[in-house]
């Protein structure tokens, strides 16, 4: 009789742990949209993927290089990028004739953080490898510091550096 009582409880436990199971579902993942090099600042432009690969293609192509340093959760690199992405002048210009490159890191050279590494900052530098820094933007205490008021300065400061390459070089 127990082993009768013991053998009834062992198929209900059986037969309840299998019911009790909930079918495999796989979480659903949202949506990602791919990630290109430009981080949202100008998708039909071409840039480079590494400080080391600008350099090369400056020098190759002799043209100057754009370097923009910024945070994906910046509220004030979001607002630049903006700007900039929208700007049909800066987009046409820095397709034709930049190289560009934009980081949401550091890199180890120190010359492209002269005085400070905040963001967003835009730097220049011409294909022999010479950061420009005289080519600032409209703060004392951010020389390369830009924001979206600022994109005819931008302009400016982009063809100041194609004339920099053809009077310098």
């Amino acid at each position: 009789m127990l082993k009768g009582i013991l053998s009834v409880l062992l198929v209900l436990v059986t037969l309840s742990s299998a019911m009790g199971k909930p079918e495999k579902t796989t979480p659903k993942k949202e949506e990602r949209i791919p990630q290109t090099l430009s981080r949202g600042w100008g998708d039909q432009l071409i840039w480079a993927q590494t400080y080391e690969e600008a350099l090369f293609w400056s020098r190759s192509k002799n043209k100057p290089l754009m370097v923009i340093f910024h945070l994906e959760d910046c509220p004030h690199s979001q607002a630049l990028k903006k700007a900039f992405a929208e700007d049909k002048d800066i987009q046409k210009l820095a397709d034709d004739d930049f190289v560009i490159l934009n980081l949401v890191y550091e890199t180890t050279d120190k010359h492209l953080s002269p005085d400070g590494q905040y963001v967003p900052r835009i730097l220049f530098v011409d294909p022999s490898m010479t950061v420009r820094a005289d080519i600032t933007g409209r703060y004392a205490n951010r020389l390369y510091a830009y924001e979206p008021a600022d994109m005819k300065l931008l302009l400016s400061n982009m063809q100041r550096a194609l004339k920099f390459l053809k009077t310098e070089l």
